[in-house]
């Protein structure tokens, strides 16, 4: 299987998630195969990395949309770990603030975009507007939205154009949408309830969101119809296996930082000058080292005639 399999066709009103295996191996073989590929991507990711933060053309936004307990976070932190975290920011958006509310629904992960030299990672993202907005009541009007009529197909116009104008001003855009079946949920979320290790990550929330499946399946298939674009498409990721979803990740990941050809700034002739005189003078500042001997000159006449006086005294 090609990257270019998982990715969303432009044009479709919706998608039909059926036609995405969940249970996917992707082609990768087996759980050690993938983690030997991992590694290696892991490997180029960071040599990648530090070549991009040293130029100003590009700015990468990789953005992690999926159903609760669909493995964000470990596509975080066993994928995007060999980055330098100088050059990094990690995003988890969930409810909005007061502020934020008063805000177009844009707004807050607009004030964060990175910039130019820099990776952003979303965890979740402004798709929640088009997703647990639609699915639970209410939260549309705490935006102070009195009209839902067409709301949505606003909003996925709004994006749109929103990721067009990123990608003009040269933000890379990596959408996955992690897929997750049903069943594979469930058997993660009661894992959750009776692991005591894992109980920190259990949530009432996560449960009603389990229960209102269909209604999030909808809101999820309309979205990645409406939102995959050529400039910014969807990938739908298998995910019911967790290496099958963090090796394809990072192996598109890693194929679109190599796609930029990327390579230090070359230092200008008069940068060259410079730094050639600044490093004569250290030179200069050279101690010899203890085991090597310590050359003298030879006694001047003068000197030579007061050791001859000293003698003689």
């Amino acid at each position: 299987m090609t990257f270019d399999e998982l990715k969303v066709p432009h044009g479709a009103s919706k998608l039909d998630l059926a036609e995405f295996d969940s249970r996917s191996k992707a082609g990768l073989g087996d759980k050690r195969h993938a983690r030997k590929i991992l590694t290696s991507d892991c490997e180029r990711i960071a040599g990648l990395h530090d070549v991009f933060a040293t130029q100003t053309h590009h700015a990468l936004l990789v953005l992690l949309q999926g159903v609760d307990a669909a493995g964000k976070d470990g596509v975080i932190k066993h994928v995007m770990s060999g980055m330098n975290p100088e050059g990094v920011n990690v995003y988890g958006f969930r409810k909005p603030s007061e502020e934020e509310e008063l805000h177009d629904f844009l707004w807050r992960e607009h004030n964060v975009m990175p910039p130019r030299g820099r990776i952003a990672i979303f965890n979740r993202s402004y798709y929640e507007e088009v997703l647990i907005v639609r699915v639970e009541s209410g939260l549309l009007q705490d935006e102070g939205v009195t009209d839902g009529r067409g709301i949505w197909e606003r909003r996925y116009e709004d994006i749109n154009a929103f990721e067009r104008h990123l990608t003009r001003c040269g933000t890379i855009v990596l959408k996955f949408f992690l897929h997750l079946s049903k069943d594979e949920q469930r058997k993660r979320l009661l894992a959750r309830l009776e692991t005591p290790d894992k109980m920190w990550k259990a949530s009432d929330a996560d449960l009603a969101g389990h229960a209102q499946w269909d209604a999030y399946a909808h809101a999820y298939a309309c979205m990645l119809g409406q939102t995959s674009t050529p400039w910014a498409p969807w990938y739908v990721v298998p995910s019911d296996r967790k290496w099958v979803a963090r090796t394809v990740i990072g192996g598109i990941v890693a194929e679109t930082l190599e796609g930029l050809n990327l390579c230090y700034p070359k230092p200008s002739p008069q940068r060259r000058a410079r730094y050639a005189a600044l490093a004569a003078q250290l030179k200069s500042e050279e101690s010899p080292s203890p085991d090597e001997p310590r050359v003298t000159s030879a006694p001047s006449r003068n000197e030579h005639l007061l050791q001859k006086e000293s003698h003689n005294a």
